[in-house]
Order: C-alpha cells, then sequence, then structure tokens
C-alpha cells in the first residue's frame, strides 16, 4: 500500500471531484478506513465512468471493462492497463485513468476483496452494455443494479469484517445498494430516456419502481440493525437518508433536493446522539 501524503490527498481530491453523495460520509471516517472506503470507491468508479461514458463506441466499452476485468484477476499491471486505455486516454478521466494509483493506497489486507468486486461489476457492466441497457423485467432490473451498485454494498460488508469483525447480510447489503440506485433511476428517468436506455421493466409505471426502491430501502434498514460501530453507522446512515429524502423530493413533484436540503440532512445526522 503506498500512504504517502500526496497521494492520500489526491484520493480525496478525486474522490471530491467523483462523488456528491459519497464524498462526505468517507471524509468523516476514521482514517484506516477512510483510506480503504475511497480507494474501494475509486476503483470501481473507474470502471464505471467506462458503462457511463457519453462518447465511447459500446464495442470500446466492453473490450476496456472485460480486459480490466481479466487485469483485475491477477496482480494488477499498471503498464498492461495502460496500454489497454491508449488508444481512448483522451476520452477518459482521471477517475479511470488512475485505477493503479487506487490499488495501491488500498491496505494489504482488504484490497485483493475490492480487486475481485471491482472486477465482478467490470464484466456485469460489459454484459449490459452489450444488452444496450434495456431492462425488460424486474429480474433483468435485479441484474442491472445487483453489478452497478449491489456490488458497492457486498464490498462495503467485506470491508467492515475486515475492519473490526463486523457481521453484515451481504442479501441486505446488496438491497442496500439497489435501494440507492433505483432512487438514481427515479431521479435521471428522463435523462436516461433522451441517450435511449431504459431502466423501468417493460409495463412499469413510475409507481412500479418508486414500490422497488422502497422495498430495498427497507432492506437498507435491516442492514443497518447488525452495524454497532459508530463510525461505520454514521458512513452508511448519510447515503440512506439521502436516498430516502430524495425519494420523497421525487414523489413530491421536485427534481431532486436541493444544496441547503442536502446539507440539513447531513447535519442532522452529524447531531444525533
Amino acid at each position: 500500500m503506498n500512504t504517502s501524503k500526496n497521494l492520500e490527498k489526491e484520493v480525496m481530491h478525486v474522490l471530491k471531484l467523483t462523488s456528491r453523495t459519497f464524498y462526505i460520509p468517507i471524509k468523516l471516517l476514521k482514517p484506516k478506513l477512510r483510506e480503504t472506503v475511497a480507494s474501494a470507491y475509486l476503483c470501481m468508479r473507474a470502471v464505471d465512468e467506462v458503462e457511463d461514458h457519453p462518447n465511447l463506441s459500446a464495442t470500446a466499452k466492453q473490450h476496456i471493462l472485460r480486459e480490466t476485468a481479466e487485469l483485475l484477476k491477477v496482480d494488477f499491471s499498471e503498464d498492461a492497463y495502460a496500454t489497454l486505455l491508449r488508444p481512448y486516454e483522451k476520452e477518459l478521466p482521471e477517475v479511470t485513468k488512475r485505477l493503479g494509483d487506487w490499488i495501491r493506497f488500498c491496505p494489504d489486507g482488504i484490497v485483493q476483496n475490492v480487486k475481485t468486486s471491482t472486477s465482478v461489476m467490470a464484466n456485469g457492466m460489459a454484459d449490459w452494455v452489450e444488452k444496450d441497457w434495456q431492462v425488460k423485467t424486474e429480474a433483468d432490473l435485479d441484474d442491472y443494479t445487483y453489478y452497478v451498485a449491489g456490488l458497492v454494498g457486498v464490498m462495503l460488508s467485506d470491508i467492515w469484517y475486515w475492519y473490526d469483525g463486523t457481521k453484515t447480510d451481504k442479501q441486505l447489503a446488496i438491497g442496500y445498494g439497489r435501494g440507492l440506485q433505483a432512487v438514481n433511476v427515479l431521479r435521471n428517468k428522463d435523462e436516461d430516456a433522451e441517450r435511449g436506455v431504459r431502466f423501468f421493466p417493460e409495463n412499469w409505471t413510475r409507481d412500479d419502481m418508486f414500490a422497488y426502491a422502497q422495498r430495498n430501502l427497507q432492506q437498507a434498514d435491516e442492514y443497518m440493525k447488525s452495524i454497532h460501530t459508530k463510525n461505520i453507522l454514521l458512513f452508511c446512515r448519510i447515503p440512506l437518508e439521502l436516498a430516502k429524502k430524495t425519494l420523497k423530493a421525487l414523489k413530491s413533484g421536485k427534481e431532486k433536493m436541493s444544496r441547503d436540503e442536502v446539507n440539513e440532512t447531513v447535519d442532522e445526522i452529524l447531531h444525533q446522539p
């Protein structure tokens, strides 16, 4: 693990640039957990940016994602990764190009779990690029949300256990991730439609997706009951409460929570006993 102060600053800087939802709770973690969760998040964000890229072709996305998945299964070669990205490097963001840095920053005892989850995510994302993100059934939606968000819950559960022996139900952890992603699907429905992407199963109404989000957020609530480490509990609570309040805002006709509402929610959580 490279624990240089410069790299730590760069990790937190890139994290702030790439995630409004997770930067605040990660920053609040104690140093060892902060380093671990930040690096793990950036590893997954590195492949997520490939899947979501507006300019890369589907063929290029699948190639990058599948080859990255293979590199993550072995001792990660930064040279091989740089060679893989070279034809696309002008298009790709910093968080993707620096995957090797995020892996090196991750503590030795947990880095293999992070690489494994990220590899599974990359292959799953490649599958959905191939399917052109056309969700037809609830099973499709479960599959998609597992790869893009449920795996984040699985990875976090691995981290909690490694950190202090906290045991959590991984199916509930998947529900935690799915709940957050379902809220994103509702929030971004019109934007997704404009680019020809469909995440609503056939014949599903907006109410059906609200119910799906609510069911998974209830699993997230159950997930939280097994966590007793205050630092971890605080981390998990912030994105969950933001998701719940975003869902409420969407139901009332708003497009999203305001910046002030986000800040007020975080302050409320921080000051809870």
